[in-house]
């Protein structure tokens, strides 16, 4: 009896416990470098490092006079309505010639020959007007199309975050393959970590945790587990899982380490 009360001891001593802390990781939530659709010189670099940024804002403008001149054109275009008009006037004035030819031939002053050309004509005016409302479409659809490429001569942020580097100033040159400025998402914070094979089974997505942090910025700060990796690392025994640490007000910073403790289930 002694035997396999000594036996249970050693055993649950060796045990893991989910009481444990374990050392972890906080990142950004996300981590973009802002490029541009396409080549050009930039006009004018709207942020510096360490602005905070809304998503949609602004933060960066390529030189864009010819782009702007096309729009105008494309909109002057599209806003004028002379031809067509002109075309409703012709097809108004068809349908009254054909009327009163119609009226002249039943008293029998204008023949069928001339009833006929009369309506032939109204019917080429009225082609003559789809055309034009044809055209009048196609050039909204031009407006549309510069505006667009307009649009793509202003590089905005696709998330709210800071910025962690502008990589560019006014005047350079910028293509699909440099950045203008680097953007940090820090709400939520992740919180990466890597647990022993043993714990497989005992942290769940969706479980609570306690995140603890050194100073600057010391203090526990609880967090919720989001991903637990499927594949285990067998060199080291160990499985990924990352975490959510609610940062809403921007107070805590990513890039430091910290040590995370999992809830009892």
């Amino acid at each position: 009896m002694k035997t396999w009360l000594i036996f249970a001891l050693a055993l649950a001593s060796t045990t893991p416990t989910l009481g444990e802390e374990f050392d972890c990781v906080i990142d950004p939530s996300a981590q973009i470098k802002l490029g541009s659709p396409v080549s050009g010189v930039l006009a004018e670099v709207l942020v510096e490092r360490g602005d905070f940024v809304e998503a949609g804002q602004e933060i960066a403008r390529l030189e864009s006079g010819i782009d702007q001149a096309t729009v105008e054109v494309d909109r002057l275009q599209a806003d004028s309505s002379e031809e067509l008009n002109a075309a409703q006037t012709r097809l108004e004035l068809a349908h009254t010639r054909l009327a009163r030819a119609r009226a002249l031939a039943e008293k029998g002053v204008a023949t069928t020959e001339q009833v006929e050309q009369l309506a032939a004509e109204v019917q080429l005016a009225e082609r003559e007007r789809e055309l034009q409302v044809q055209r009048r479409r196609l050039a909204a659809l031009e407006l549309d199309r510069s505006l667009a490429q307009l649009a793509r001569r202003t590089i905005r942020a696709p998330i709210s975050g800071y910025v962690a580097e502008r990589s560019l100033s006014a005047g350079e040159f910028i293509d699909q393959s440099a950045s203008v400025a680097t953007l940090v998402a820090l709400d939520p914070l992740r919180v990466e970590t890597f647990l022993p094979v043993s714990f497989w089974g005992q942290v769940q997505s969706g479980m609570a945790a306690t995140v603890t942090l050194s100073e600057p910025v010391a203090g526990a700060y609880p967090a919720t587990v989001t991903v637990v990796d499927r594949v285990f690392d067998a060199a080291s025994g160990t499985f990924g899982v990352r975490l959510d640490l609610p940062n809403p007000d921007g107070g805590l910073p990513a890039g430091q380490r910290c040590t995370v403790e999992f809830a009892l289930p």
